[in-house]
């Protein structure tokens, strides 16, 4: 196995460049982490280059060893890091023991609103912690979702930080870009959804509403929530009922009460 010893080596560069480059325009992953990385693997990713710790393959790390085995049985090109360059390629404060670049190859927005009948779907507006965009995204699929699509105003999804939040749930659930909110809805309408957008109070409860239909549920952010427009053009404004004074839940909270409703009225029904 090669070995790399200098940062300014050209593949420590692509690793560097794929967490700079534009969301608009990304083409790579970074996949930060051995749990991560095959996660992304069973989830059908196409992961071309991993570097892991040279240390760490010194002391066989058996949980490396069998990573370093499957890559390369599946003709993935496997190189061996120093320390140095794991510091410069990994983006965690204690680098990971292994790092690696996937092509991004996202499903289209009609692709997810397609896949509506299969389970609710989740639009995230404004969420801009990439950790709470993770979090949701592995809420939805935990809880049956048919997919996610995340507003040009919220985090990137396909981020280092959202993807590790995520926990491999990117790569088994459709996650796409959701564009303009009032565009999103119009065309979530004309496939057979209804437009649902979340409120902390004066909306119907989550409860009393139907949720087996093909339903498109905006998520607001962590601050303002679904902007007034967007609430206005929504056909109901759904709130999750909270005890007196708790003036709203966190994003991922929200998100997952939802998805979780949905789940249990399509389970009944």
């Amino acid at each position: 196995m090669e070995t790399v010893t200098s940062r300014r080596n050209a593949l420590v560069a692509r690793f560097r460049s794929a967490v700079g480059t534009n969301r608009r325009s990304r083409t790579h992953l970074l996949l930060d982490g051995r749990r991560l990385i095959a996660d992304a693997r069973r989830g059908g990713a196409a992961v071309e280059t991993v570097v892991v710790s040279a240390p760490a393959i010194r002391r066989e790390d058996p949980a490396l060893v069998a990573l370093v085995t499957d890559c390369a049985r599946d003709g993935i090109d496997v190189v061996a890091g120093s320390e140095r360059v794991m510091a410069a390629v990994s983006r965690l404060r204690s680098p990971s023991t292994a790092v690696a670049l996937a092509r991004h190859l996202p499903p289209t927005q009609d692709e997810v609103l397609a896949r509506a009948r299969c389970g609710c779907l989740l639009a995230l507006l404004g969420v801009q912690d990439p950790g709470n965009v993770g979090a949701i995204v592995r809420a939805a699929d935990a809880a049956g979702a048919g997919g996610v699509l995340v507003g040009a105003g919220a985090a990137d999804p396909f981020g280092w930080k959202a993807l590790r939040g995520a926990m491999g749930s990117t790569f088994r659930l459709p996650v796409s870009d959701a564009g303009e909110p009032h565009v999103l809805a119009e065309r979530a309408r004309r496939t057979g959804c209804r437009v649902l957008a979340t409120a902390p109070r004066g909306g119907r409860s989550m409860y009393d509403l139907d949720l087996t239909e093909p339903v498109l549920i905006l998520i607001g952010g962590e601050g303002a929530g679904v902007e007034s427009p967007t609430l206005g053009s929504a056909d109901a404004i759904v709130s999750i009922p909270m005890a007196g004074g708790v003036e709203s839940l966190n994003a991922a909270a929200a998100a997952a009460l939802i998805a979780y409703e949905a789940r249990r009225q399509r389970t009944t029904a």
